[in-house]
């Protein structure tokens, strides 16, 4: 498995386990994180488009209003680890 995969994997399982399992998230992010994971699973792209794909689609809900204080720091580092994954690619 390459440096970028277990970057993808850490923040797949991050998003589900902090994010998408719990039902105090607002529907809207909870969509994000899913979409997110589904952009990085996504075989068919590069790395890079994978991760820029999916820092898109946090990025839009880190600064909404109804995303809870609590899971911002958890978007906010996944998007710091797919940030690299984008660079170094």
């Amino acid at each position: 498995m390459s440096d970028y995969e277990e970057k993808f994997e850490q923040c797949c399982t991050l998003l589900e386990e902090r994010i998408v399992q719990d039902d105090q998230v607002p529907r809207n992010v909870r969509r994000a994180a899913k979409q997110a994971i589904k952009a990085l699973k996504e075989e068919g792209q590069s790395p890079g488009v994978r991760a820029s794909t999916a820092i898109s689609t946090l990025e839009e809900v880190v600064n909404d209003q109804n995303t809870p204080e609590y899971v911002r720091p958890v978007l906010l580092q996944v998007i710091a680890t797919l940030e690299q994954v984008k660079d170094e690619v």
